[in-house]
């Protein structure tokens, strides 16, 4: 199945496409499950009328924009990076809703932070504590739209914003409890997260089936760690779908054109592509 999935994705269309040509999303405003924070959405939807299921997108260390804001000072839907972009049209042409969720913004950090700036970020965009009331209120926003099945929503990050998935479906999440009803996250995507609190953590259980997939040669957070954390929930027979993409560096799904000529993350991107395709549609669709 998978192989025939990859076959069915044109990549050349996907990465190599200009980004100027894409669609350009919904801009959106909705409050963080902190009560306080009044957040930004870019939203990516599919053709024609329904009820689809969606998926929170959350960004990492940079935010949502990259270079562009770093050199431009850009802070709207047509300055996403391209990565966002290429994921955002990726579910939409999939027939899920897409929300591309902004914490560094409306925060005061549109720029984003450095590489190796962990452990300096302010407690305000903590992955572990404060970004998951982001991603819950953006469930909470997803609950108000007609077009959106709230039974069917899944959550997809990277790197820091992996991070901020695996907070989002581990024990005691911070913001779950402002969705009622119910309405829980069903499924969830964490792109080369740092794994160092949760494989720390006895404890840590997930609560939800995870596609966790880690860079071999990442030079900014552990692979190791998140394989032994992976093998510890397995073995605890937790629902984790584990991809060590060998020869990978971090942010292989970067669609420019210096990070996709680099063989080992241009498959890496194809093979992301086609698990997550996979996995999404086997939990929010079936």
């Amino acid at each position: 199945m998978i192989g025939a999935i990859v076959r069915s994705i044109s990549l050349v269309a996907l990465v190599w496409a200009p980004i100027a040509a894409a669609q350009t999303p919904e801009t959106v405003s909705f409050l963080s499950a902190d009560g306080t924070t009044l957040l930004t959405g870019f939203v990516f939807s599919p053709e024609g009328p329904g009820r689809f299921p969606a998926v929170v997108m959350l960004h990492g260390r940079t935010g949502p924009f990259g270079s562009v804001a770093a050199r431009e000072a850009r802070f709207d839907a047509g300055a996403l990076s391209m990565r966002h972009q290429l994921w955002g049209r990726f579910w939409a042409e999939r027939g899920y809703v897409a929300i591309h969720v902004d914490s560094f913004t409306p925060r005061g950090y549109g720029k984003g932070f450095p590489k190796g700036s962990i452990n300096s970020r302010p407690p305000e965009v903590s992955a572990n504590l404060a970004r998951p009331k982001d991603a819950y209120g953006a469930l909470r926003y997803l609950m108000t739209r007609a077009d959106v099945d709230e039974r069917r929503v899944g959550v997809h990050g990277w790197s820091n914003g992996a991070m901020t998935v695996l907070s989002v479906i581990g024990p005691e999440a911070p913001g779950a409890d402002v969705v009622s009803r119910g309405v829980v996250f069903r499924a969830a995507i964490a792109q080369y997260p740092g794994c160092g609190i949760e494989s720390n953590n006895p404890a840590y259980a997930i609560s939800v089936p995870l596609l966790l997939t880690v860079a071999g040669n990442d030079d900014e957070v552990s692979p190791s760690r998140c394989q032994q954390l992976a093998a510890r929930m397995m073995n605890q027979a937790a629902p984790v779908r584990f991809l060590w993409l060998e020869g990978a560096g971090h942010g292989y799904d970067s669609p420019d054109v210096r990070t996709q000529s680099v063989d080992a993350n241009r498959q890496a991107l194809e093979r992301t592509m086609a698990e997550a395709e996979v996995f999404f549609s086997l939990h929010l669709k079936e």
